[in-house]
């Protein structure tokens, strides 16, 4: 999948021109790349245009207009760009009750290691991108991807059943893809 570029990337008033549009499309697109994986855990599958919406929306809340620092937030965020043969994630932990946050927070500690994809009789264990959990530490934003061999591949692309599994000491759950996830990320694997 191709990474983002600075000339793929908007000035502040052409954005604003195309922002509802674009806002909306990638909402509909995230809406069939979203899984939650039991009650407290969802991924949000990446792909180019999350991406420069991400980007896009970064440079608008912070208005950033310095070349340098938007080639930063580029290189920053081109990081979530699956490659090839890959899908990336973002996966949140969604803890509700803000007062006990930290404590909830560090139940899911070792996630990194519990988490995979399923397709067929294949598991494709989640590699997470590190520095988001620490012994006494864990960020409720983690970032993952899953690497597939090229039986795997052709398997997901062909529609075979596909699930997240997670299976950690504090937290199991199972979630399959729905077909239309399933076939709006085998366009991804497909590229």
């Amino acid at each position: 999948m191709k990474k983002v570029v600075l000339d793929d990337i908007l000035g502040f008033r052409a954005y604003e021109t195309v922002r509802d549009n674009f806002r909306k499309d990638i909402i509909e697109k995230k809406k069939r790349r979203r899984l939650a994986v039991g009650d407290k855990v969802s991924l949000v599958f990446e792909n180019r245009d999350t991406v420069v919406f991400q980007i896009q929306e970064m440079l608008r809340a912070e208005r950033i207009t310095d070349l340098d620092k938007i080639r930063e937030e580029i290189a920053v965020y081109n990081e979530l760009i699956p490659n090839p043969g890959e899908l990336s994630a973002t996966l949140f932990l969604e803890i509700e009750d803000q007062s006990h946050m930290r404590d909830d927070l560090l139940k899911f500690l070792g996630i990194d290691e519990c988490l995979s994809l399923r397709v067929g009789s294949r598991s494709l264990p989640g590699r997470f991108e590190s520095g988001r959990s620490k012994e006494d530490k864990i960020s409720a934003v983690q970032y993952v991807r899953f690497c597939f061999d090229e039986e795997a591949r052709r398997a997901f692309i062909a529609g075979e059943r596909a699930e997240l599994i997670i299976e950690h000491p504090n937290y199991q759950a199972r979630a399959v893809l729905a077909p239309e996830a399933q076939q709006s990320l085998a366009e991804d694997l497909a590229l």
